[in-house]
């Protein structure tokens, strides 16, 4: 049988690592690129009482009925559509590009890691808290609005000070197509004084929380993998470790989480029914874990190629071939 990974053709390292371990296992992998669908890939879908799904990706042929499983991972609906077509033909395409790639992937039989319709709760932060907060976990106090007065209020009440941050996945493209990510940012007294721009864009803010290390917990299954850094090591990563990515990615280090915190994630994966997440948390200089979000399809390939080499890649192999987690 045949993994289905569903991603876009300029997805990172976890693609190849996740395919590696799957042809290791004498088993076969075929990757569908969203971004060149469909100008580059083709996809049929027959619906009739003899249902076919078949996938072309120049000499290379699926037919989905050979799937034992699919890894739904990275979205780039239609990207390589023109961009000198009209707009509004350009968005009804890609609308309908998107429209048709998800309804192929729900109603693929067989296992999802995870299903889309499982992923899409999972991602409302709001939500997440909530449970978190359930569950015994310790939350930051947060706060999502588009009124300045209510931000102001908030601010007065946390000693620390707050930081804002984006619910949506955002970001910023030059004109080389290059990503600048929205990093979690500090409020400042003069930001507190200048929030008209709310009644266009409500934001997040949270509490700062004080930070000795940051985790970063990835499970897959029943398998818990955590790692720490010390992201007050470097000035430009004190309120987000990612603004200062690359030049932390060796510095993680293996890192013993609580058992009851970890049966708590474990628990709150269940809840979302998630087989995979990738799960942000604080540890403060007085030892406490506050839980800040859980990624469904969240990264992992720096914790396998650099310390503390993690073996994610064959974990999540292993639950796509055997559809147990």
């Amino acid at each position: 049988m045949t993994v289905l990974i569903v991603t876009f053709s300029q997805d990172n390292e976890s693609i190849p690592l996740v395919i590696k371990e799957i042809e290791a296992r004498g088993e076969k992998a075929f990757r569908f690129d969203t971004d060149r669908y469909p100008t580059e890939v083709k996809l049929d879908i027959y619906s009739s009482d003899a249902e076919r799904v078949i996938i072309t990706d120049g000499e290379y042929k699926l037919n989905l009925s050979e799937t034992s499983s699919v890894w739904y991972r990275r979205m780039r609906y239609g990207q390589k559509i023109p961009d000198s077509m009209d707009k509004q033909y350009r968005d009804a395409s890609v609308n309908e590009c998107r429209a048709t790639v998800r309804g192929m992937i729900a109603s693929l039989k067989g296992f999802h890691l995870d299903k889309m319709s499982n992923v899409e709760r999972a991602n409302n932060k709001q939500l997440q808290l909530q449970v978190a907060r359930e569950l015994g976990l310790i939350t930051p106090r947060t706060l999502t609005s588009n009124n300045p007065k209510a931000v102001k209020q908030f601010a007065q009440e946390c000693q620390q000070g707050i930081v804002t941050k984006m619910l949506s996945s955002f970001a910023i493209y030059d004109d080389q197509g290059r990503e600048n990510v929205v990093f979690t940012t500090p409020v400042t007294d003069d930001d507190l004084e200048n929030m008209e721009g709310l009644r266009f864009c409500p934001m997040t803010f949270q509490e700062n929380v004080p930070k000795a290390l940051e985790l970063r917990t990835t499970i897959i299954g029943h398998q818990v993998f955590t790692a720490a850094v010390d992201s007050q090591s470097l000035e430009g990563a004190t309120y987000d470790w990612r603004k200062e990515g690359k030049a932390l990615v060796k510095s993680w280090q293996p890192y013993d989480l609580p058992e009851d915190i970890e049966k708590k994630l474990l628990k709150l994966m269940t809840y979302f029914g998630l087989n995979y997440g990738a799960i942000d948390i604080i540890v403060t200089p007085d030892d406490q874990h506050v839980f800040l979000e859980v990624n469904p399809v969240g990264e992992f390939f720096w914790m396998e190629i650099y310390p503390p080499h993690y073996p994610i890649s064959q974990a999540i192999a292993e639950v796509l071939l055997t559809n147990k987690n």
